[in-house]
């Protein structure tokens, strides 16, 4: 029996991608989405906000980008994004992949899809650039 659903942060395993978690995906984000419905929120709601990775994660997944992945030892192997917290309420969304995959140079375009997927859902995503050149977003919700 399959464990509980949890959205791909980047930090595990890449997902099967098969029909059952396509319909697990959906129904989560069609469950989030009744959430905000249900508590009158035109932006992210309580649940949200407590629990600010898991809800991007999902957001992105929901959007079909692809996330990042790790083996059993740490090491990345598939590229795509990267859900992480950050101290208070935003997180960061990083686009990352294995040594030598050029995921450092698709990121700017790759993280402005991820931007795209979040604002009109009420999250603010904003752009940064780190040590070396490293892009990421800042990501917490409007308002």
């Amino acid at each position: 029996m399959a464990g509980p659903f949890e959205a791909a942060t980047g930090d595990g395993p890449v997902p099967s991608p098969d029909a059952g978690r396509d319909a697990a995906v959906r129904a989560a984000f069609e469950g989030l989405l009744h959430i905000r419905r249900v508590m009158n929120a035109s932006g992210p709601a309580q649940w949200e906000r407590l629990q600010p990775v898991r809800a991007v994660a999902l957001a992105l997944e929901a959007a079909g980008i692809e996330p990042s992945a790790v083996d059993e030892e740490g090491r990345r192997y598939a590229t795509g994004y990267r859900v992480g917290a950050t101290e208070g309420a935003a997180v960061r969304v990083e686009w990352l992949g294995p040594p030598g995959s050029g995921a450092e140079y698709a990121a700017n375009e790759s993280l402005r899809r991820c931007a795209a997927a979040l604002r009109p859902l009420g999250w603010l995503a904003l752009e940064y650039r780190g040590p070396r050149r490293h892009h990421y977003l800042e990501v917490e919700p409007a308002g």
